[in-house]
């Protein structure tokens, strides 16, 4: 017989009644039950109850048993007596009858206890992470985990790609968020750093000919956390393309996503083909880049309807500016003041000076409220048949600069959706955004600017780039990258882009925002270099690993679908990093540390 276990903790079966068992385990819950004591023995694979009565020669064994010891196990394999099975745990039809336990490893006073689901501070549970990952619901995350990143590698080779590993030593990057960086003992002075993504990297792949890239990839950034960023570390699956067109990375990238959200997404539907949302139509209709699509509701402009109105503070609007706009957050099912008010008092708790509303009641002439009376039935019917609202609906109304209050827009939206129930939360509703701005203008600084931060990925921009007049202003802030996202209910799992593969055009793009070949140089030499041999036309995209996990798992926080996460303040609380190191550790490096002064 094993020194251990002959099964596991999971695998017995009513038909193994009446054999000889060992087991090995934690003890996940003991109780007792009239003298007679029932444990639930715990290992990876699933839970066995094991039986001690006073008949037992392991009676007094099994009395000094705690929550989590360790423990070896041999018993004779029984069926529960009538009554007693447990059709929740695939052993509910069996117990162990205990003959002799052995203790493997105590356990002190739990800090933190493994049996059931509450909820603990942040802080117990990093601290005692080992425990915390010890939790049912906790444990199973990450097994999926696993399971989903095995898929996601098997569905890419299926594809034709191939799976290399780039450095993690590496020169620092001109990406967006800050470097962690490494310093070396044998160039004093000089400093690795950890790759914020291997974006420079996957593409001199495609310049060395190697086609199909893709990489379960660590990504290292010194940025601060939130719901749905880790601090410090990362993984995403890198890849990269070449000879493909924007639709050639969607038709590759498609099928895998959609492929694991079905697989593990518990039989929710998910979207079959990913409509394309352009930029300004996600911006204008949902008031986010980020758009949740199981929200029905689309926000309107109905500017036209208060233009010249008895509604005076939005039609003075209206004439003072051009760029003003009003723009319509439809509610349906939401038509009573009592939702309303509600609304108005959100909106004023969001810094806001409150949220117009107009709604539709039955046997009233036109709508109800403040701003109905001030416009009157005609313009009202009017913002009900564009919005397609009616008698029980409402709308809410936000007026000014739609750059100013899009920021408010896109989460009043949400709320309404929320408050009203109109959220199918029994999917996974995917999209590509699409033909995002390559530059913008920049009002502080009085100049052209790239729209998004050109040194983490010099996107391609589209044909017409190269024909374009670099004085003609209004041209240059209408041009369009080949840029995309991919957004699944309201998260970003992912951005790509179609890369610039020709030094004249990075060149040019540069020179638009007021960037120098100096500035190319420093920043980028070495793929200019690359590209100056020959590039093929390539591009890619990296959807966040921890992400697409944390949807699955339906969490709403990386910690919960990641090993070893850091806290809010990128601490290591197991770990006890960051550390100090030692003197002698620093003059190898030939670094003085010149703290700041509490």
């Amino acid at each position: 017989m094993h020194r251990y276990r002959t099964q596991t903790c999971g695998a017995l079966r009513e038909s193994d009644v009446g054999k000889d068992v060992r087991l090995a385990g934690w003890c996940h819950r003991i109780r007792d039950h009239g003298g007679v004591l029932f444990i639930d023995l715990r290992d990876h694979y699933g839970v066995t109850q094991v039986v001690a009565d006073p008949d037992s020669p392991a009676f007094k064994d099994a009395e000094k048993l705690r929550a989590e010891w360790v423990v070896r196990i041999d018993g004779l394999i029984r069926k529960r007596p009538a009554g007693t099975e447990n059709s929740d745990l695939p052993t509910g039809m069996i117990e162990v009858y205990i003959k002799e336990i052995e203790v493997l490893g105590a356990a002190a006073e739990l800090p933190v206890p493994v049996f059931g689901e509450q909820e603990y501070p942040e802080e117990l549970r990093l601290k005692y992470r080992f425990l915390d990952l010890r939790r049912e619901r906790l444990h199973a995350n990450i097994m999926k985990r696993g399971a989903i990143i095995d898929s996601l590698r098997r569905r890419m080779k299926e594809g034709g790609f191939f799976e290399f590993q780039t450095p993690i030593l590496t020169a620092s990057s001109p990406e967006g968020a800050r470097d962690y960086l490494v310093p070396s003992r044998i160039h004093p002075g000089k400093f690795y750093a950890l790759p914020q993504a291997p974006q420079q990297f996957k593409q001199l792949l495609m310049i060395a000919g190697f086609d199909r890239y893709f990489q379960i990839a660590p990504c290292f950034r010194d940025e601060d956390a939130r719901a749905d960023r880790s601090p410090g570390e990362f993984y995403q699956l890198d890849i990269e393309m070449s000879f493909v067109t924007q639709e050639d990375v969607f038709n590759a990238v498609e099928p895998v996503l959609r492929g694991v959200f079905e697989e593990f997404g518990g039989g929710k539907p998910v979207t079959q083909k990913f409509p394309l949302v352009p930029y300004a139509t996600a911006m204008r209709e949902y008031g986010s880049d980020k758009p949740d699509l199981r929200n029905p509701i689309k926000m309107q402009n109905v500017s036209d309807a208060f233009r010249g109105s008895g509604f005076k503070i939005f039609a003075g609007m209206l004439d003072k500016d051009p760029a003003f706009e009003v723009w319509a957050i439809p509610a349906p099912t939401g038509g009573n003041r009592a939702f309303c008010d509600r609304m108005n008092s959100w909106a004023q708790g969001e810094g806001q000076p409150g949220l117009g509303y107009i709604f539709w009641r039955e046997g009233e002439e036109g709508g109800a409220g403040p701003l109905a009376k001030n416009i009157g039935p005609e313009r009202t019917k009017q913002i009900a048949d564009q919005l397609g609202i009616g008698v029980g609906d409402a709308a809410f109304f936000i007026a000014g600069n739609p750059k100013n209050f899009v920021k408010f827009a896109g989460p009043a939206r949400t709320k309404v959706g929320e408050e009203l129930n109109l959220i199918d939360k029994n999917q996974f509703a995917m999209c590509w955004i699409v033909d995002f701005p390559m530059y913008e203008w920049n009002e502080e600084e009085k100049r052209i600017d790239f729209s998004h931060n050109p040194f983490s990925m010099p996107n391609m921009p589209h044909d017409e780039f190269l024909a374009l007049d670099d004085k003609d202003q209004d041209k240059i802030l209408g041009m369009k990258a080949i840029q995309y996202d991919i957004v699944c209910n309201g998260v970003e799992l992912s951005s790509g882009a179609i890369r610039n593969h020709r030094p004249d055009v990075m060149k040019k793009a540069f020179s638009i925002a007021g960037y120098g070949e100096d500035v190319l140089e420093k920043k980028f030499g070495g793929m200019l270099r690359a590209l100056q041999y020959g590039a093929p036309p390539h591009g890619g995209i990296a959807p966040g690993v921890d992400r697409i996990v944390m949807l699955l798992c339906g969490e709403e926080n990386l910690r919960e679908v990641v090993l070893f996460p850091m806290n809010q303040r990128a601490e290591d609380l197991l770990m006890g990093a960051p550390s100090e190191v030692t003197a002698k550790q620093l003059r190898e490096l030939n670094i003085r540390l010149d703290l700041p002064k509490k």
